[in-house]
C-alpha cells in the first residue's frame, strides 16, 4: 500500500500503459481519476479499480483545467500527476508525414503536458507537494527511423521532464518520467505500420531481454517513482526496455 491515502490523475488511462498504472496505483492504495478521450473506456476501469471516470482531450486547454479542478473538487487535492496520453503517426518518411499529423502528434504528446503544469503547479506549490510521472519513450532515447516527428515529440517530453525538476524542486515537487519500449497498448500497429509475425519478429529482435513492455511493468515503475520511497529522485527519465538503450 506505498500509494496510500494519494490521490492521482493518469491520462490516457482507459487502455495500455494507462490502464496497467491505474490498476497498479489503485492497487498500492491510491484514489484514482481515470482520464481518456473514450469515455465508456475510462468508465469501465474506473468501475473496475473503484476510481472516477473524467472525459478530456489533454490537447485543448479547458478540458485540461476541468479535469484537474474536478479531480480537486473530487478528492479534496491532487499528489500525482500521470501524463500518460500519447499518439504517434504512421511510420513514413519525415518529409511525408502531413502537417496535420504534426500538430496532433505535438499537440497531444507535448501540448498537454504545458497545460497540465501550468493547471497543476499551483496546486502543488501551495502544498509543498507533489508529483509529476511523464511517460515519454525510448523514442526520444535511442530512435528508429520513419517516426521522425513522434521520436521528436518525446524527446521534448524528457527534456521537458529534467528541467520541471530542476525547477520545481525547491517547492517540493518532483518530476520524473519512463521510456517504455513499444508494448502491447493499442499503438503498437501504429508504431509498426503493419502487425505481422516477421515484423514483430523484427522489432522483438532489437529488445534484449526478448519481449514487449508490458502495462504492468510500466504500473510497477510508476509507483515506485511516485511513491514516498522515490523521495530524493527527481528529474530521472527511466528506461522500462528490456535493455533496448544499451
Amino acid at each position: 500500500m506505498r500509494l496510500s491515502k494519494k490521490n492521482a490523475i493518469v491520462t490516457g488511462a482507459a487502455s495500455g500503459f494507462g490502464a496497467g498504472i491505474a490498476r497498479k496505483f489503485a492497487a498500492e492504495g491510491a484514489r484514482v481519476m481515470v482520464v481518456d478521450v473514450n469515455a465508456e473506456a475510462a468508465q469501465d476501469i474506473a468501475d473496475e479499480i473503484g476510481g472516477i471516470a473524467q472525459t478530456a482531450d489533454v490537447s485543448k486547454s479547458g478540458e485540461v483545467d476541468a479535469m484537474i479542478d474536478t479531480g480537486v473538487k473530487t478528492m479534496g487535492h491532487i499528489d500525482i500527476l500521470v501524463n500518460n496520453a500519447g499518439v504517434t503517426h504512421l511510420p513514413g518518411p519525415l518529409e511525408d508525414i502531413s502537417e496535420e499529423d504534426f500538430d496532433r502528434v505535438f499537440a497531444v504528446n507535448c501540448k498537454s503536458v504545458y497545460l497540465a503544469a501550468r493547471k497543476i503547479v499551483p496546486h502543488f506549490k501551495a502544498r509543498q507537494a507533489g508529483t509529476i510521472l511523464n511517460i515519454a519513450s525510448t523514442a526520444g532515447v535511442s530512435p528508429r527511423p520513419r517516426l521522425n516527428w513522434y521520436n521528436a515529440s518525446k524527446g521534448w517530453m524528457i527534456t521537458a521532464t529534467r528541467t520541471m525538476a530542476v525547477e520545481l524542486a525547491p517547492d517540493g515537487i518532483r518530476v520524473n518520467a519512463l521510456n517504455p519500449v513499444a508494448g502491447e497498448t493499442p499503438l503498437l500497429k501504429s508504431f509498426m505500420g503493419e502487425d505481422t509475425p516477421e515484423i514483430r519478429a523484427k522489432f522483438l529482435s532489437t529488445i534484449p531481454l526478448g519481449r514487449f513492455s508490458k502495462p504492468e511493468d510500466l504500473g510497477n515503475a510508476a509507483a515506485f517513482l511516485c511513491s514516498d520511497e522515490a523521495s530524493m529522485i527527481t528529474g530521472v527519465c527511466m528506461e522500462v526496455d528490456g535493455g533496448r538503450c544499451i
